[in-house]
């Protein structure tokens, strides 16, 4: 009985849980560090670029998604405008500009207190919600950096839901 109970408080590393997801999506996976592990997914308009970060002290999991596209200086306020429209629209995560490198990232963290373990659900599911962000606001971000169009008209632009197929 003491066996099974060691092997029951003994949960699994949040980041295999992490790594059993990409295994079955066949995703690239890099796990850098026993805390740390990155991932590559392609996606409609460009290769998402993920990293997941555990935190045994804080007992979190912190996940950074990125896309390759770099925010030229003359255009950073506009898109900074931009994030925080696009942030109020978010029910999860939130997008970020990092004001001196110029890159964008959708970023996300997941609190497991008290020893919780992190079940595939929760795991697909911050995941997807990181993939399934950058994936609609990609071109808006693209509309006001390479269009040169308003905060505002490029996120009126992502809010277009399209019905059926061509």
């Amino acid at each position: 009985m003491a066996a099974a109970l060691a092997i029951k408080n003994e949960l699994m590393h949040p980041l295999e849980t992490v790594e059993l997801l990409a295994s079955r999506n066949e995703w690239f996976v890099d796990r850098s560090a026993d805390d740390e592990i990155n991932m590559i997914v392609a996606g409609s308009w460009t290769d998402l670029h993920l990293s997941l970060n555990w935190n045994a002290q804080l007992e979190g999991l912190h996940l950074a998604c990125s896309f390759d596209l770099k925010v030229p200086e003359g255009r950073r306020d506009e898109i900074v405008r931009l994030v925080a429209l696009i942030n109020e629209q978010l029910f999860f995560g939130h997008f970020d500009v990092w004001r001196n490198e110029g890159s964008l990232m959708f970023r996300n963290s997941l609190l497991l207190t008290g020893q919780a373990d992190l079940n595939e659900a929760q795991c697909e599911a911050l995941v997807h919600t990181a993939l399934d962000a950058c994936e609609r606001y990609f071109p808006a971000f693209q509309y006001a950096i390479w269009a040169g169009k308003s905060a505002e008209d490029a996120i009126r632009s992502s809010l277009l839901e399209t019905v059926g197929e061509a």
